[in-house]
């Protein structure tokens, strides 16, 4: 469904000397250089799949995202999405495509939510008995009914990301873009949004691409993720993958009296491992620890912390993803 090849995108940027005279030299003899923002990225997203596209602020995520939308032309390198150039075949390719931008709206921002649908509807020249049935199963999927006649400015966060994901859906799109769709949002209303998500791709096999700074996003949606910085590819594969090469990562949480524990307990130190290898965090009395299972056996963690301070409420589980993606970009193997 979609194909990228040695896609690469070169920006000039204009250099100015410091002061007045600085810019009224820069009028008459301007200088710039050549910004590299994306470096020959490959990656193919076959039909029906939700691909995490994530990576550091500046990354390179939103100029990949705008080449593949149309928006931005690349400087070299081949994208495609379902055999359609985004720039060359513009017209036939936006019916193809819906997009959502965590923080810009594509509603009328006066006009009662449904007008505004009424709007698209005209725009993407949907038949009238499609449109119904589309409308229908998008506010069952999305819960639309509630806030459907309000106008698109009285509506909160929430219910404005729902009225935009389904802006972006209601001509049927084949590939759905989706940046930062559950930024600001509160748990309830996340949660909500990903069962969303989850049930539009399974019910209608929409392939769906996904950049997001919230892990959680990723873990439950995905199961396979493109990762970039600098402008290039660092990892492209399953999350199980992922977590197989550097998720030996553990975490364990206790309560303690002890007035030092991280003095106390001195892990780095007793078990002769790096900072890379075990970090430990105090919140009052509630101590967090993430250390690799791999240079320090999780029964030796739970014996010697035991043995070391007085403990209440212990537990054990896997760190999060945001943890191994911090070890991939430090290049720190399990």
């Amino acid at each position: 469904m979609i194909h990228v090849e040695k896609l690469r995108k070169e920006f000039k940027k204009t250099i100015k000397d410091p002061g007045l005279k600085g810019s009224i030299k820069s009028l008459f003899h301007p200088k710039s250089e050549k910004v590299v923002a994306v470096k020959d990225i490959s990656f193919d997203v076959p039909r029906g799949e939700i691909l995490g596209f994530i990576g550091p602020n500046g990354a390179g995520k939103s100029t990949v995202i705008k080449m593949l939308t149309g928006i931005l032309t690349p400087t070299s390198g081949v994208c495609t999405i379902n055999g359609k150039n985004p720039r060359e075949n513009r017209k036939s390719y936006v019916k193809e495509i819906g997009v959502v931008f965590g923080q810009r709206t594509q509603l009328w921002w006066d006009l009662p939510l449904r007008e505004t649908y009424g709007v698209l509807k005209e725009m993407y020249e949907v038949p009238d008995d499609r449109y119904k049935k589309r409308m229908a199963f998008l506010n069952e999927v999305l819960e639309l009914d509630s806030f459907i006649t309000s106008p698109v400015r009285t509506l909160s966060l929430g219910q404005r990301m729902r009225a935009d994901i389904a802006a972006s859906l209601l001509h049927s799109p084949k590939v759905l873009f989706l940046d930062e769709p559950t930024i600001g949002l509160d748990v309830v209303v996340k949660d909500n949004i990903r069962k969303a998500i989850e049930h539009i791709n399974r019910e209608e096999q929409t392939t769906v691409i996904l950049t997001t700074h919230d892990l959680a996003d990723i873990e439950l949606l995905s199961k396979r993720i493109v990762m970039i910085d600098k402008g290039s590819n660092v990892f492209d594969g399953a999350i199980a993958d992922l977590k197989s090469k550097y998720g030996q990562m553990r975490e364990l949480v206790f309560e303690t009296d002890d007035p030092d524990p991280s003095e106390t307990l001195g892990y780095c130190r007793h078990f002769n491992i790096s900072e890379d290898d075990c970090t430990l965090e105090c919140e009052g009395k509630r101590v967090k620890v993430r250390f690799n299972s791999a240079s320090v056996p999780v029964s030796e963690m739970l014996s010697y912390t035991l043995a070391a301070v007085n403990v209440s409420d212990i537990s054990v589980k896997d760190a999060d993803i945001e943890e191994i993606i911090r070890r991939l970009y430090k290049g720190v193997d399990a």
